[in-house]
């Protein structure tokens, strides 16, 4: 990544990458074809996070990087799909930022 482009910046170019491919065809994007079955984007989400997980336990940092990027892509393509977008996530993020993790897991209830 350079210098010049940030974490959040990154997010917001894919996600409107993301929101492009819900006109593309299934038959020639990738994106578009996990739009037109919803339940296999949700298996690559749960794909991608053991596959993270697995990486974690190998402690394989560059595995862990990889496959961690790939949930992250795949959670993007389903926010997207939803309608909702990284700042959503972010903003959720930055309400919980110094709450006690027990606190605001309660707080859902």
């Amino acid at each position: 990544m350079s210098d010049s482009i940030s974490g959040t910046d990154i997010l917001k170019e894919l996600a409107a990458i993301l929101e492009a491919r819900k006109s593309e065809s299934a038959d020639t994007s990738y994106v578009a074809s996990l739009y037109a079955k919803p339940d296999k984007m949700l298996e690559k989400i749960g794909e991608e996070a053991v596959e993270t997980i697995i990486a974690a336990k190998n402690e394989d940092k560059g595995n862990i990087i990889c496959e961690t990027a790939d949930l992250w892509f795949h959670t993007m393509v389903m926010l997207a799909q939803k309608g909702l977008s990284p700042d959503d996530v972010l903003n959720e993020l930055a309400r919980r930022f110094g709450v006690s993790g027990h606190d605001e897991k309660a707080s859902r209830k």
